[in-house]
């Protein structure tokens, strides 16, 4: 089993001219980098670390936008044989307060050696460290040091062994900046080789992404999986995408790009965003597989994107599914390559209220499941109960795994890493079932609502609120709290809207109780109307469930 910096190696010496990546940013001429490029960038940022003093093996943080600097500083981390682990840059949607509470508590647990930013964000890096800080140096992008000629006998790289540490990844949510997950050469490997082979991967394919890099989707599958296999790779930042989400088309149309992630809110976020005129000349016929991933995927958002964009070539084979997640390195599961995606209609209020998936009956309330596919080669599923059980098909209960690519352990974190990992199986807190190799997965198990002994999923109510109109497509959360009277939880739902009318707030509210009653298990009384921006997002763009929570407890004074 080889190592990162061996497989670049090899890639230098064999094909120094090919094209590695192209990058695009705003305002510039995309710009492609060949291998030698690439590793002539990085062996800058090598030589840099090891002027500082970073040893191999010592963890390194990266906070910088998505640019050259982060694609060579991480290329960098990895030849001089440091454990890379970027984190997002602080941007508008972010709370300052919070980023830097998230900063000071990933550097208390992962204790970097360094940290590289560039020298304008410095400041605000010693500010979230504060003074008994373990990190030794920050080391600021405009100090690089130059380099001649390319010699990987002196990185450190090539003395690292495949069982070693590569990388950190760092969740996104509430509190997961605290739990790194780390990843060794060998278990990311074994990901790539039984990933390619299910996607079917070829030296022809080519990766269009505009995912952030910190995030495992981007990092993975737009990022590492591409450059070490020698499958060409176009990038872009993703605040270009959000700024204009068909850049992403222009380039799968430029580059005839044929593999793409995106999670569920982006299909809805192009479908309604992108303008026809803005689509003249896009062609998406190259595109063979487009896997929604990294959050509950939804079968009306793939209605709706191919309904969209099939008049611009786009094929509805081309939709795909996967389930994935960090402490794997990121596939678990991927459907729509062989055949396409799996769709089950199950009893809506059976499975909210027994747990079970049972098959939809004509007259009742039905949902319509979208199965994430059938687990990689190397991987195994089952659904276990709350005692470590395995259940039988289409009963409900929480997912675990089981195969040759999983995390070491969380970074210093003993104690989560023994909760997560029982017999060797990893407990990934996702409610799911499964019906033959097929796997459905139902909602985050710490997100579970229970009022009256019935199980809710919030994200089920979320998509009957956002039926009604007038409220923000993907601006609505839906949370429980404790009512101490009742003994159960009370549902809230807060979403964000335009008007400030009164008449029309009362009718917005009016229709979400109601079509929440109707198509759920519960009588919900608990609706908040918000204006835009309210609502908190983590880095990747999921919603903040707890930090949702505790903003609205604070606002109607329950805190």
């Amino acid at each position: 089993m080889p190592t990162f910096t061996e497989t670049l190696q090899r890639s230098y010496i064999e094909c120094p001219e090919k094209v590695a990546l192209t990058v695009l940013l705003h305002g510039r001429e995309d710009q492609p980098i060949t291998y030698r490029e690439l590793i002539r960038g990085a062996a800058a940022w090598e030589r840099t670390l090891k002027r500082e003093g970073v040893q191999p093996g010592e963890v390194v943080i990266l906070i910088l936008q998505h640019s050259l600097d982060l694609i060579y500083a991480y290329w960098g981390t990895i030849l001089h044989g440091a454990i890379p682990s970027i984190m997002p840059f602080l941007t508008e949607k972010l709370l300052p307060e919070r980023y830097r509470s998230d900063l000071a508590s990933l550097v208390s647990i992962t204790r970097p050696e360094a940290v590289i930013t560039y020298r304008e964000f410095a400041p605000e890096v010693h500010t979230a460290l504060g003074s008994g800080s373990s990190v030794r140096r920050v080391i600021v992008s405009d100090e690089v040091e130059p380099v001649g000629e390319v010699d990987f006998a002196a990185f450190g790289g090539l003395q690292r062994k495949p069982e070693d540490i590569v990388l950190l990844q760092h969740s996104s949510g509430t509190t997961g900046l605290q739990k790194g997950v780390a990843l060794s050469h060998q278990a990311v490997f074994n990901q790539l080789q039984n990933y390619s082979n299910t996607l079917h991967l070829a030296p022809d394919d080519v990766i269009v992404s505009w995912l952030p890099l910190y995030h495992d989707m981007g990092l993975i599958a737009g990022f590492l999986m591409p450059i070490l296999l020698r499958v060409p790779l176009v990038i872009l930042s993703p605040f270009e995408w959000v700024r204009a989400p068909v850049r992403l088309l222009q380039a799968v149309t430029k580059y005839r790009g044929t593999l793409s992630w995106l999670p569920n809110f982006a299909y809805n976020f192009c479908a309604k965003k992108i303008r026809d005129h803005d689509l003249v000349g896009v062609n998406l016929s190259s595109w063979r597989a487009v896997s929604n991933c990294s959050e509950p995927m939804r079968y009306e958002s793939h209605v709706l994107f191919l309904q969209r964009f099939a008049p611009y070539g786009l094929k509805a084979s081309a939709l795909c599914t996967c389930y994935a997640m960090a402490e794997n390195v990121f596939a678990v599961t991927q459907g729509g390559i062989d055949a396409p995606v799996e769709l089950d209609d199950i009893d809506r209020e059976a499975m909210q209220v027994e747990r079970v998936a049972r098959p939809a009956q004509p007259g009742r309330p039905a949902l319509t499941m979208v199965s994430a596919g059938p687990p990689l080669p190397n991987v195994q599923v089952k659904v276990m109960d709350e005692h470590g059980n395995p259940l039988p098909d289409r009963v409900i209960g929480e997912l675990a795994l089981h195969s040759d690519c999983m995390l070491t352990g969380y970074y210093h974190r003993d104690d989560a890493t023994r909760k997560a990992i029982k017999d060797g199986w990893y407990y990934t807190g996702d409610y799911g079932y499964k019906v033959g190799e097929q796997v459905y997965v139902a909602g985050r198990k710490k997100d579970m609502i229970i009022v009256g002994g019935k199980n809710v999923y919030p994200m089920d109510l979320e998509e009957l609120a956002m039926e009604v109109k007038g409220v923000h497509p993907g601006r609505v959360v839906a949370f429980g709290i404790f009512n101490e009277d009742a003994g159960t939880e009370d549902v809230v739902i807060v979403a964000e809207v335009e008007t400030q009318d009164q008449a029309e707030l009362n009718r917005i509210s009016d229709e979400i109780r109601a079509v929440v009653t109707r198509g759920s298990a519960i009588a919900l009384r608990h609706v908040h109307l918000v204006g835009p921006k309210w609502l908190i997002k983590t880095s990747s763009g999921k919603t903040a469930r707890g930090a949702n929570k505790e903003k609205y407890m604070k606002e109607v004074g329950l805190a």
